[in-house]
């Protein structure tokens, strides 16, 4: 099967998944435990791990903290920023394409009496920095939170832009990066205004069930506060307590390890397979399609297209036995996309539209089978 559903899940890389193993057997120590072979073990895994997690992300080794993945640090930002700075504000201001975790946080936020701004888009998914600046100066937030890379069109928003404007306002700017982070160059060494940033590691073929959250401290060296989502033992420097799933931190370090290596070469390859596969559906359908992305500022590999004539679901349906494709985020499948609406597209447009989203696994004569459909 050719899979084309990258942005959903990837499959794991070989290398990282025998880099797991030894933590699921006979490196079976819990790293909060002390002074055993066993327990230090896997202390030393983690650490190692969050070694290349910030190596990748260019920030603080204690600065990341291991979640289970980016819709917990989304939930875990928004509602502990909310809760711990409630006598400090109550607005929040985000955007009308944010990821589900975000925006049903932010509705759920609502109903408890926090004010909620969200900022419309170009018809590329984009924000307008200006409007962002006027709804600060309206009413100044407590937390920014804007998408960096969007999960269903690719396009990427000017966050250093928006970073120096949360800076320059003192004001918190949490990013969902996760279908940017080892796509696309990230240093948060460049951008001072983000204070937290979520990824999942199964977006850049590491394992399901573990991501991140960066808490970045304050340049006078404190950390930053918040409400733990989950209380406990007071691991992860009492973010976020629960015994920490070795295997799978392993997993994500090694994921990051990788994608830092070959992220330039990564780019290339995945720019090239896009303008294949473009030629090739414009070839196949006369030029009958539609990009509902830019072409460029964009992650590399994610490709929004609207195939006209075509339904979308029944074309999936059709070629799912040798295609895995989807048309939009696999976190909302069964509701129109909310994105694709506040792009501009009308119902019919929404229709005949399908994601692909690619990997640098994929060969280029691997898209031929489209030509044979």
């Amino acid at each position: 099967m050719l899979y084309l559903d990258n942005s959903a899940t990837s499959k794991i890389n070989e290398e990282v998944l025998e880099a797991m193993l030894p933590y699921l057997k006979e490196e079976f120590g819990n790293p909060s435990s002390k002074y055993y072979t066993l327990a230090e073990n896997a202390k030393k895994a983690v650490e190692t791990a969050r070694h290349h997690v910030a190596s990748l992300l260019g920030c603080e080794t204690d600065e990341v903290i291991f979640t289970s993945g980016a819709s917990e640090s989304n939930n875990m930002v928004l509602k502990g920023v909310t809760e711990y700075y409630a006598n400090q504000g109550n607005h929040i201001i985000t955007t009308n394409v944010e990821h589900p975790s975000v925006q049903e946080t932010c509705q759920y936020l609502e109903q408890k009496g926090t004010r909620v701004t969200y900022l419309e888009v170009d018809k590329y998914g984009r924000i307008d920095v200006e409007e962002l600046i006027e709804k600060i100066k309206e009413d100044p937030p407590i937390l920014v939170s804007i998408i960096w890379g969007n999960n269903e069109i690719g396009s990427l928003n000017d966050m250093k832009l928006v970073s120096d404007i949360c800076a320059k306002n003192n004001i918190f700017l949490h990013t969902d990066a996760t279908q940017v982070v080892g796509k696309v160059h990230v240093d948060l060494n460049q951008y001072p205004g983000i204070t937290f940033l979520s990824c999942s590691a199964h977006k850049l073929q590491g394992p399901k069930g573990i991501g991140i959250c960066v808490i970045k401290k304050h340049p006078d060296g404190y950390r930053t506060k918040l409400t733990p989502l989950i209380h406990g033992g007071g691991q992860e420097f009492d973010y976020r307590s629960g015994t920490l799933a070795v295997h799978n931190i392993v997993g994500m370090g090694k994921a990051a390890e990788l994608a830092e290596e070959h992220q330039e070469e990564h780019y290339t390859h995945l720019s090239e397979l896009e303008t294949y596969l473009i030629e090739i559906l414009n070839d196949k359908l006369d030029g009958k399609i539609t990009l509902n992305n830019d072409n460029k500022n964009k992650i590399p590999g994610v490709l929004s297209i609207q195939l006209h004539g075509i339904n979308n679901e029944l074309f999936i349906k059709k070629v799912s036995n040798v295609i895995a494709l989807s048309t939009g985020s696999a976190c909302s499948s069964t509701k129109p996309s909310h994105v694709l609406s506040a792009i501009g597209l009308d119902i019919d447009q929404i229709r005949t539209t399908i994601r692909f989203s690619l990997s640098a696994d994929i060969k280029k004569e691997d898209l031929d089978i489209f030509k044979s459909l």
